[in-house]
């Protein structure tokens, strides 16, 4: 598997990066208690009801489910050093058939990081100066079998209306490029032109085209991307929406915004507002039917302590 670090660190270096990971680019320290209480864990999450649901329903007009998973492999291209690995084998009786029925069989053993491919970034994934959401200490939260608090088998099923924005259509480009941002002032530009108003509760989507060089170009792919800024991260959390996602391989826009931290738009979202992050989310689909709301399902694997998890949302038209 294609590791995107190597690229990544050349573009900080050669970049106007450096200047970002100097101290005090966070100085707000009233992130650090939660509005929704000390004991509070899942954030934006709580936006979420019954109600919530049943409003998600009525946009199930079509009957089209749409899957937004990418499809995983060991080439697939992954952040750092993780690395996607799967095993198949036959174990029982060294491989020969069995019993009367001549009973035959295979099992997979799997040997990954959970972060890769599309993924949701959990609240003990960022934090600020070893401060995590509803400002749990690192120190506390943190210890190598498995997160003693903000693991991802916490969050709970996320199902309410889903936005796509594109902006591949807001900018009039098949893809966006490298270093190529967005803030408040586009999404609320992009969500009129397309017909949709972000409301609480709500999972938004951007639309880039970036996955598309997956396979075609795993290199450019990693090396940067085009995304969300720091303003728009901002604007989207104080609409209260549950999670954010784009169909890129870490949110936000890199290189980085000039005068912005190294990763802000993730502490932004997840440490400051709990708001979770949706990577390498497949929106080519809702995006060629114009598909700009829609009912978001997404129930992911509940291994205990996780810092991310690897997921396939589905998007109902």
């Amino acid at each position: 598997m294609r590791a995107i670090i190597k690229p990544l660190l050349a573009t900080i270096v050669s970049g106007t990066l450096i200047a970002a990971i100097a101290p005090g680019a966070v100085a707000n320290e009233d992130w650090q208690t939660s509005k929704w209480g000390d004991d509070d864990t899942i954030g934006a999450a709580n936006y979420l009801s019954a109600d919530r649901i049943l409003e998600a329903t009525r946009l199930v007009t079509e009957g089209k489910a749409y899957s937004l998973g990418v499809e995983l492999n060991r080439d697939f291209p992954a952040y750092g050093t993780r690395f996607f690995d799967i095993t198949v084998m036959e174990p029982r009786a060294g491989g020969q058939a069995i019993g009367p029925t001549k009973l035959t069989s295979t099992d997979d053993v799997l040997h990954t990081w959970l972060g890769i491919g599309s993924q949701i970034d959990g609240f003990g994934h960022i934090g600020i100066d070893h401060k995590h959401y509803n400002g749990l200490a690192a120190e506390d939260i943190v210890a190598v079998d498995g997160l003693k608090k903000l693991g991802t088998e916490g969050i709970p099923p996320i199902v309410t209306r889903g936005v796509l924005l594109d902006m591949t259509k807001h900018f009039g480009q098949d893809m966006l490029t490298e270093g190529q941002g967005f803030n408040r002032e586009e999404i609320r530009a992009a969500a009129e032109a397309q017909g949709v108003k972000i409301q609480e509760g709500d999972v938004v989507l951007f639309h880039t085209g970036w996955l598309s060089l997956v396979g075609e170009d795993n290199e450019r792919f990693g090396k940067a991307q085009p995304g969300l800024g720091v303003d728009g991260a901002e604007y989207l959390a104080d609409q209260g929406v549950v999670a954010i996602g784009a169909d890129n391989w870490g949110l936000e826009v890199i290189p980085f915004e000039e005068g912005t931290g190294v990763f802000e738009v993730h502490q932004t979202l997840l440490a400051k507002n709990g708001v979770y992050i949706l990577e390498n989310m497949n929106t080519a689909e809702l995006a060629k039917d114009n598909v700009h709301e829609f009912m978001f399902v997404l129930g992911q694997p509940k291994v205990k302590g996780a810092v991310q998890m690897m997921v396939n949302p589905i998007a109902i038209k």
